[in-house]
């Protein structure tokens, strides 16, 4: 049952290499942080999220922002800035299993996440909001929209994965698998994964600092639990697809791809023969826009699946312009 939100203390950053609670203890977000408790695999857990009010003149709509799954919402800050400024209120949260956010260990559902968005959205009083959401957030906004679409006006989807059914290229991965190969990523090779997979035309040290935090929450006791839960988002992401939902999707619905933004997730796992099949997430995108009763695409050229912060400006300029016309 939801209950009213608390602010949570103050955070320091503290040093770069200072382990990390694995709720990022001692991590400071850009906002003051609220908690919203709720029940996975019979524990209480705690949803954690920004509430962010407009600045100036409100014009009486929320913005709720989905993040990916290598990232904590403190990485929306560059939008929550344009939509505050332009008068909207944005509400940020942190999935449970991400960020500040409590850790669960059992089996992921987007359903189950969306139910947890919609509490949210109704400890708030939040009727009907517009969505934004980037990569796996994409998945979670799909299945939101799906499951309570008069609670979704309209949808941004910037560089949204699933845009394709991962089973139907990709082999099944074992639990045991993806903790051994996620329990041996270092900094090095973690950092390699985001600039490949991720195209990125970033600067290495731009992502440095989500880098950081998936090495400093190493040093928790809790370490084995976090590993357990990122490992299931996986096991979510391959096998729930929302691709065959989204032409079903009525509300206006907007995608910012990046052109170079060819991420897949479990393309490693993958026969090679077809690999290079995979990933086409422009072209999806375009397909798939066009097949919806108000979808439209814009890829940006030379940027990568992190275009909030790649192409901050324009993605900031496309999203206002889509609110504010619907």
């Amino acid at each position: 049952m939801p209950v009213s939100p608390a602010p949570a203390l103050a955070q320091t950053a503290g040093t770069d290499t200072a382990p990390l609670g694995i709720g990022l203890e001692g991590f400071a977000y850009p906002h003051p942080v609220f908690f919203l408790e709720r029940m996975r695999d019979g524990e209480r857990q705690r949803l954690a999220y920004m509430d962010v009010a407009a600045e100036g003149q409100a014009n009486g709509r929320t913005v709720v922002l989905l993040h990916g799954r290598n990232f904590p919402s403190s990485y929306w800050q560059p939008v929550i800035q344009a939509l505050t400024r332009a008068g909207y209120r944005v509400v940020a949260p942190d999935q449970l299993g991400f960020g500040k956010s409590a850790k669960p260990v059992g089996p992921y559902t987007f359903d189950a996440m969306a139910a947890d968005t919609l509490a949210l959205l109704d400890s708030l009083s939040l009727k009907r909001v517009d969505v934004v959401a980037h990569s796996m957030g994409g998945m979670l906004a799909v299945r939101l929209t799906r499951n309570a679409p008069t609670r979704v006006n309209s949808l941004v989807l910037e560089a949204p994965i699933g845009l394709e059914d991962y089973r139907f290229t990709v082999p099944p991965v074992s639990d045991a698998t993806l903790l051994r190969l996620e329990g041996d990523a270092t900094a090095e090779s973690y950092r390699r994964q985001l600039m490949t997979n991720y195209a990125l035309s970033l600067p290495a040290s731009a992502i440095e600092p989500f880098v950081s935090l998936r090495e400093r929450v190493k040093g928790s006791g809790e370490y084995p639990r976090w590993l357990q839960s990122f490992v299931n988002s996986y096991q979510a992401i391959w096998g729930q697809p929302v691709v065959h939902e989204i032409p079903l999707i009525a509300v206006p619905t907007l995608f910012v791809m990046g052109e170079n933004d060819h991420n897949a997730p479990g393309k490693p796992f993958a026969p090679e023969a077809l690999r290079a099949g995979m990933g086409r997430n422009a072209e999806h995108a375009r397909t798939l826009a066009g097949q919806m009763p108000s979808g439209r695409a814009v890829v940006l050229p030379g940027i990568g699946h992190l275009v909030h912060m790649e192409a901050t400006d324009r993605f900031n300029t496309l999203t206002l312009e889509f609110l504010n016309g619907h």
